[in-house]
C-alpha cells in the first residue's frame, strides 16, 4: 500500500487535457467489440476500469491493438465466443453490470468475477430484468437482495423484450436493458424516474443502433447490428471534479481545461460549482458522436466559497463527485449537506462511513446520515493519516482537501487513483503552486 504526502497549496494554476472520460470509454469498447469492422477510439481512458472492460472484449474474440492512447477495436460482428476463462471484471462494476447485458443474448455460458471490492456490490439491480427478458443468472449469496453479488453466472440464450421502470437511479443498470434489448426479439422500453447520464444512448446511436425517447421512456428495436466508428473520448468530467474543487479553495486560482465531455446529463457538477462561487467561462464548445467536447476556464468568485444543500435527483446526477464535494465542505461559509445519497453505500467502498472517518481524522465536525453527511462550513482542517480503503475517489477527494489543510496529510493506499486516473497525483503537482 502506497503513501502519498500532500502538502498545503498557496494557489492553483495552469491548465490541462485529461484522460479519456470513463463512463464513455467502457461503452465504447463493448459496442465497438460488438461491432462489425475495426473501431479506432483516441484518447482512451487511461484508468484500470475500462481497461477491464477491453480485456474482456478480447476474451469474446475481439481484437485489441494499443497504441499509446489510442485503441483499435476489431468486432465480433455479434457473434461472441465462449470465452476460455472467466471474464475478469477487476474493480469494476461499470464492467460487471453493463457488459452482463451485452452477454446475456449469446449462446454461452460466461462467469463473471472480479476483485474483492467487486465482489461485495450488489448485483441483484442487474439480474431482476435481464431475468424478466429470458436470461439465466445465477449470483452468489443467492439471488435475492440480501445475497445477490459477484461472482456471477450467465446462461446466455435468446432474449424477450420487456417494459422496466427502473427502481434506482442507475445509468449502469439502464445500459444493461439498453445493451440486452439491442438483441432481444421485440422492441424493449425502459422508464426513468430521475434522468441519469445518456453516455449509452449517445453511443449506441454513433455506433448505428436506433433508438428513441418520449419523455421518461426509452425504446429500443432488437436484432440491431452495430457498425465500426471513428472517436475521440472526451475527458474526463468526474476527474475533472477533483480540480474543480482544488480551484474553489483559493481566490486567485486560474484553472483552463481542453477538450472536457460536457454531456447536459453531466452538466450538474458544473451547476454546484457555479453555485459554490466559482466562475466558469466555456471558451469552446462542439459536438462528436451527440458528446459535447469543450474548453473551460475556471475562476472563483470574490468572497469566498458559499455552501450548498444536495438532494433528490441531484444526488443521483452527483454520485460519482460527492466524496470530493463533501471533503473540501469544511471550507465553506455556509457548509454542504448531503442527502438520498444511499447508493454510495455500496460503492467501491462505503463512501459515506470512509468521507466521515477522513473528515473526522482531519479534525472536521459533521453528522452522518444513513444516506449521507451535513458538514458546517468555517472549519479548518489539520494534516492527517487518510485511510483511502482502497477506493480511488476517497484518495483523490482527500488529496484535494489537504490542499488548505495545516501541515501534512498522508494519503494511505494512495495507488488506488490509479483505478480511474493514474496521472493524478502528478497533474495535481504541477498545478499547486508552493
Amino acid at each position: 500500500m502506497s503513501i502519498q504526502i500532500i502538502r498545503p497549496a498557496r494557489t492553483l494554476q495552469g491548465s490541462l487535457t485529461l484522460p479519456g472520460d470513463k463512463s464513455i470509454s467502457h461503452r465504447y469498447a463493448m459496442l465497438a467489440g460488438l461491432a462489425e469492422g475495426t473501431t479506432r477510439l483516441s484518447n482512451f481512458s487511461t484508468g484500470a476500469d475500462p481497461h477491464s472492460s477491453l480485456a474482456c472484449m478480447e476474451a469474446l474474440g475481439a481484437t485489441i491493438v494499443k497504441q499509446d492512447k489510442t485503441i483499435e477495436i476489431t468486432g465480433t460482428a455479434g457473434a461472441f465466443r465462449q470465452p476460455e476463462h472467466p471474464l475478469d471484471c477487476g474493480n469494476s462494476g461499470s464492467t460487471m453490470r453493463m457488459l452482463a447485458g451485452l452477454i446475456a443474448p449469446h449462446p454461452h455460458t460466461f462467469t463473471l468475477i472480479g476483485d474483492h471490492s467487486l465482489t461485495m456490490r450488489p448485483m441483484e439491480r442487474i439480474r431482476k430484468p435481464l431475468s424478466r427478458m429470458g436470461a439465466e443468472i445465477h449470483l452468489t449469496g443467492g439471488d435475492g437482495a440480501v445475497g445477490g453479488h459477484a461472482p456471477m453466472t450467465i446462461v446466455g440464450g435468446p432474449l424477450t423484450a420487456i417494459d422496466f421502470d427502473t427502481p434506482i437511479p442507475s445509468a449502469q443498470v439502464k445500459t444493461a436493458v439498453l445493451f440486452a434489448g439491442l438483441q432481444a426479439n421485440g422492441t424493449t422500453s425502459l422508464t426513468e424516474s430521475v434522468r441519469t447520464r445518456d453516455h449509452s444512448e449517445q453511443a449506441l446511436k454513433a455506433f448505428g443502433a436506433t433508438l428513441t425517447r418520449e419523455g421518461e421512456k426509452l425504446s429500443i428495436p432488437g436484432h440491431q447490428k452495430l457498425k465500426a466508428i471513428d472517436a475521440t473520448v472526451p475527458g474526463d468530467l468526474s476527474s475533472a471534479a477533483f480540480f474543480l474543487c482544488a480551484a474553489l479553495l483559493f481566490p486567485d486560482s486560474n484553472l483552463i481545461l481542453d477538450s472536457l465531455g460536457m454531456n447536459p446529463t453531466r452538466a450538474a457538477l458544473l451547476d454546484v460549482i457555479t453555485a459554490l462561487g466559482g466562475k466558469i467561462k466555456v471558451l469552446t464548445v462542439e459536438e462528436h458522436h451527440g458528446e459535447l467536447i469543450g474548453t473551460i476556464q475556471v475562476n472563483t468568485m470574490p468572497g469566498g466559497l458559499k455552501g450548498i444543500a444536495i438532494a433528490g435527483a441531484l444526488s443521483a446526477q452527483l454520485i460519482d463527485e460527492l466524496p470530493v464535494l463533501a471533503a473540501i465542505a469544511p471550507y465553506t461559509r455556509e457548509g454542504i449537506t448531503i442527502r438520498d445519497a444511499k447508493e454510495l453505500r455500496v460503492k467501491e467502498s462505503d463512501r459515506i462511513a470512509l468521507v466521515a472517518k477522513n473528515l473526522k481524522a482531519m479534525g472536521a465536525e459533521f453528522t452522518e446520515y444513513e444516506d449521507g453527511l451535513s458538514i458546517p462550513g468555517n472549519q479548518q482542517l489539520h494534516g492527517a493519516q487518510i485511510d483511502s480503503g482502497s477506493d480511488h475517489r476517497i484518495a483523490m477527494a482527500f488529496s484535494i482537501a489537504a490542499l488548505r489543510a495545516t501541515g501534512d496529510t498522508e494519503i494511505h493506499g494512495a495507488e488506488a487513483a490509479a483505478i480511474s486516473f493514474p496521472e493524478f497525483f502528478t497533474y495535481l503537482d504541477t498545478l499547486c503552486l508552493r
